[in-house]
């Protein structure tokens, strides 16, 4: 792998998912302890997605696409459409994505065929097959213009408030909020005290969940009305 990817070593989890050590903040991109575990309780249960007629997700930091993935598979399982927004500033190599899909759930779908096709050509990455589309902005959240009362569910999946302070601040959360449908929900790993007050500042209402293996609890917030 080339020294100038964001991404390191190749994670082999305990669910039989992969996920990545990332360069850049010297942590993984997904939980160690199962990284599909975590994409499926933690953002795509805990958004409410698994249940929506119709999702229009919003991602921040699609890193190695284990939460699109998973997502995928829920609503190719129960035959809805999916409008899926993400950004990411500091993408990982195609190959990178290819194996740690390699064998997981919705790796053979036309979906995530076209990511694959489409990937670091341009941005944003536009996929669109039958019930399903996908767009990527290749930028910098903290600076890019965000859809406003969009998103049915947000997924806030940033590195730790440790490592990477700014997906984690006041000013980006207001944000957030403000791209949240009315009943939209954002669904986080994290459960900081700080996260929790930030979230309620930006007026959602915040619950706490049990966390997905290896973490006790995390946060999911509703944006009421």
């Amino acid at each position: 792998m080339e020294k100038s990817s964001p991404a390191g070593e190749l994670i082999l989890t305990p669910d039989g998912s992969r996920t990545a050590l990332s360069v850049r903040f010297g942590e993984a991109y997904g939980s160690r302890h199962g990284a599909a575990s975590q994409a499926r309780q933690v953002f795509v249960e805990g958004s409410g997605t698994h249940r929506h007629p119709a999702p229009r997700v919003l991602e921040v930091g699609f890193g190695l696409g284990v939460n699109f993935r998973a997502t995928l598979a829920e609503v190719t399982r129960r035959g809805v459409p999916l409008d899926y927004l993400a950004y990411e500033f500091d993408p990982v190599p195609v190959e990178v994505l290819r194996a740690v899909a390699a064998g997981g759930e919705s790796a053979d779908h036309p979906a995530w065929a076209a990511l694959l096709a489409g990937w670091g050509q341009a941005s944003p990455l536009v996929v669109q097959v039958p019930g399903i589309a996908l767009t990527v902005h290749f930028v910098d959240v903290l600076t890019a213009e965000l859809p406003r009362g969009w998103a049915s569910a947000l997924y806030l999946d940033g590195f730790s408030p440790a490592r990477n302070p700014e997906v984690w601040t006041p000013a980006l959360t207001q944000r957030l909020a403000a791209a949240l449908a009315p009943g939209g929900m954002l669904a986080t790993y994290s459960a900081a005290g700080h996260v929790r007050r930030t979230l309620v500042a930006a007026g959602l209402k915040v619950e706490k969940r049990p966390g997905p293996p290896g973490k006790r609890e995390c946060l999911r917030a509703v944006r009421e009305g």
